[in-house]
């Protein structure tokens, strides 16, 4: 990297905290801190919907399986998030806007009491935040070794340099400093991918799209290929459709910081075609990159897009391209970093601290700042002590995707009238039974058991934690009058009829 490259980069983290210190003054209680206090334009939370649901993974875990495997990265990611969350568009956001706006919800998981009970919350809470801390350690991971790549810079120092700039506007600035610097974010993710993508077109020619593929591996042009199988792309849509409609907590945020269901809709739908058109300009160059950089095998897969910038770009578009990959890891852990503190804040501490249901307005925002300030560095620690390069792809689909399905089923379905009976005992069985189950199977995976496949590893425990949901939920109905009353009122953004007393 030259110095116009630094130049770039520096200035990006300063504008980083320039809209962390400039968002601090649009925060003025927890209201604002996790949900925007639901004034955030549906436009807005479209944009920082797409850009929290991916990081710089996408240029070092998964642009190593498109250069290996071609075309299927797409196909098992990108366009399974895209119709999943078109489907969420219709089915959850409207939903998640309802729970805020009728029922003052702060956090995704605070429903959770009044929907099933105390302790099904405390199980869904506290498994959820452990699967988070280490998801975004792996996101730390993913970037420091693209730091590494272009600059030389060590996995540890790039750990820390990004993790403190993120740190610092996400302390300050909330929901609203994550969702204004997503859309800085978004707009230089735009400016580096097309870069990229001009770069490859002015080596390879303006067809590249379509001539490339008679000069790869036949495989390449599959749907699927590799260990990607036909299983793991139906298990991971169902994972994808929760998790990125709510299951992932902090997607959850942005429908909840708009102004009404109708416009979390919107920001759905927006989202969505973001995700069906956006990762095909960012996955061209990849698909190429075998033609540009070839023989990279193994672990060195993950450094085909840093070689392939260092090869194509000019001076001050490497910069650019660096700042676009902070970009996606920013948004991503700072929007984990908030929406974990208001689970910790308003459904873990007040049954740890009884002391913290009686604390001033101005104390519980300092509390909120505190919690994030803390997970960010503990996310940092443990990506620091990964050591990085392997760590990422394993944690991303072996841990992240086999155990989101476990999590997010008893959360997603519960907002669905469809299974208002199904009860506290169904949820925490379809909890544990699914974690419990990909426990078994990571063993297995770990002792070199050749049946323990991909597709089984996420397959599985998704199913076994629906299967649980389901039939308990039929065989020991719950049913409640409450829970009744606040899946009815997610219907339509309408006021409900005030209700007179006999």
């Amino acid at each position: 990297m030259g110095t116009l490259d630094w130049i770039v980069v520096v200035g990006y983290f300063f504008v980083m905290v320039g809209i962390g210190l400039w968002s601090r003054g649009r925060v003025h209680n927890i209201a604002d801190f996790f949900t925007a206090g639901g004034k955030m334009p549906w436009w807005l939370s479209g944009i920082s919907h797409h850009m929290s649901g991916y990081s710089a993974v996408m240029f070092v875990a998964f642009a190593s399986e498109a250069y290996r495997l071609g075309l299927t990265v797409y196909v098992w990611w990108s366009l399974t998030i895209g119709i999943g969350v078109g489907i969420g568009a219709f089915l959850f956001a409207p939903r998640w806007n309802r729970l805020r706006a009728k029922h003052d919800v702060k956090s995704p998981l605070e429903y959770l009491a009044k929907r099933y009970n105390v302790p099904t919350q405390q199980v869904m809470a506290y498994a959820g935040a452990l699967l988070k801390v280490v998801d975004i350690a792996a996101k730390w991971a993913a970037v420091s070794i693209l730091l590494r790549g272009f600059a030389g810079v060590p996995i540890t120092w790039g750990i820390i340099i990004i993790g403190l700039v993120t740190m610092i506007y996400s302390v300050l600035g909330g929901l609203w400093a994550d969702a204004l610097t997503d859309f800085g974010q978004f707009i230089i993710q735009a400016a580096a991918g097309f870069a990229m993508l001009f770069a490859v077109a002015g080596t390879l020619g303006w067809d590249f799209p379509v001539t490339i593929w008679d000069k790869l591996p036949d495989s390449h042009s599959d749907p699927l290929a590799g260990p990607y199988t036909s299983t793991f792309l139906m298990a991971l849509f169902l994972i994808k459709t929760l998790e990125y409609n709510g299951g992932m907590w902090n997607l959850a945020q942005r429908y909840m910081a708009a102004p009404s269901g109708f416009a979390a809709k919107r920001s759905a739908l927006l989202s969505s075609a973001l995700w069906l058109v956006w990762p095909l300009v960012l996955f061209l160059p990849m698909w190429a990159a075998p033609l540009i950089v070839p023989g990279l095998q193994g672990a060195q897969a993950e450094n085909a897009y840093i070689e392939m910038g260092k090869e194509m770009l000019p001076a001050g578009m490497i910069g650019l391209v660096l700042a676009g990959f902070f970009s996606h890891t920013m948004a991503m852990v700072s929007s984990d970093a908030n929406v974990i503190a208001a689970v910790i804040n308003r459904d873990m501490l007040p049954h740890l601290w009884k002391k913290v249901k009686t604390f001033s307005a101005d104390n519980q925002l300092k509390l909120a700042r505190i919690t994030t300030f803390t997970f960010i560095g503990v996310s940092m620690i443990i990506a620091i002590a990964s050591g990085g390069q392997g760590f990422v792809l394993k944690v991303v689909v072996d841990l992240v995707a086999a155990t989101m399905g476990p999590i997010a089923i008893p959360l997603m379905l519960g907002l669905l009238p469809w299974f208002r009976k199904v009860g506290s005992t169904a949820a925490i069985a379809s909890v544990v039974g699914g974690l419990g189950m990909w426990a078994f199977l990571y063993i297995e995976q770990m002792n070199k058991a050749a049946w323990v496949t991909k597709g089984v590893l996420v397959s599985w425990p998704l199913l076994l934690s629906l299967v649980l949901y389901l039939s308990i939920g039929f065989l020991k109905k719950e049913p409640s009058t409450e829970r009744d009353v606040l899946l009815d009122s997610l219907n339509s953004d309408e006021p409900e009829p005030a209700r007179v007393k006999a």
